[in-house]
C-alpha cells in the first residue's frame, strides 16, 4: 500500500510540473489517503504484535 501511494505522488509531482492541476490534484489526493490507510493499518498491526507477544502461548 505504502508502494501505491508513493507512486502517485510521483504521479503527482510529474503533474505538477507539466501543468496538469486537476490530475496533480487527484493524484496528490489519492496519494494521502493511501498513506493514512497504511499508517492505519501499520499502528493495528504493531499493536496486535505487541500484545500477542506479551500474552504469550496458550496453555
Amino acid at each position: 500500500m505504502l508502494y501505491w501511494a508513493l507512486v502517485f505522488l510521483v504521479i503527482a509531482v510529474i503533474a505538477g510540473l507539466l501543468g496538469f492541476g486537476g490530475v496533480a490534484s487527484t493524484a496528490a489526493g489519492i496519494a494521502q489517503v493511501l498513506f493514512f490507510i497504511f499508517l492505519i493499518v501499520f499502528v493495528v498491526a504493531l499493536v496486535m504484535g505487541l500484545v500477542a507477544r506479551r500474552s504469550g502461548p496458550p496453555v
